[in-house]
């Protein structure tokens, strides 16, 4: 059982920045790779960034250069620094892990937040 609570988004102006956070709780036994998607309307849900538990991180291409994730492993937090926001990366953004729980150790298993919208908008 793993819950993943997004947090950070907003409305922001071109040009702008944010922050998005992910906590993850529950019966964590560890966690792979944690990352963040998102899905504008219309569109099918892509990956913006990933990254491993201890390893270096990978980006779509429509944000290398301007997005940052990190993680706090001890915090079992996953974080997502936005800089330089565009209108066309308005989106609901989806926190994801990879996690192992004490119920299913050599299991690892998928899981998402709820989502947290981010506007980009003048």
């Amino acid at each position: 059982q793993v819950q993943l609570v997004e947090s950070g988004g907003g409305l922001v102006h071109p040009g702008g920045s944010l922050r998005l956070s992910c906590v993850a709780s529950g019966s964590i036994f560890s966690i792979n790779d944690m990352g963040w998607y998102r899905q504008a309307p219309g569109k099918q849900r892509e990956l913006v960034a990933v990254i491993p538990k201890s390893g270096s991180p990978k980006y779509a291409d429509s944000v290398k250069g301007r997005f940052t994730i990190s993680r706090d492993n001890a915090k079992k937090t996953v974080y997502l620094q936005m800089n330089s926001l565009k209108p066309e990366d308005s989106a609901v953004y989806y926190c994801y892990a990879d996690a192992h729980t004490f119920q299913a150790i050599y299991t690892p298993r998928g899981y998402w937040g709820q989502g947290t919208q981010v506007t980009v908008s003048s």
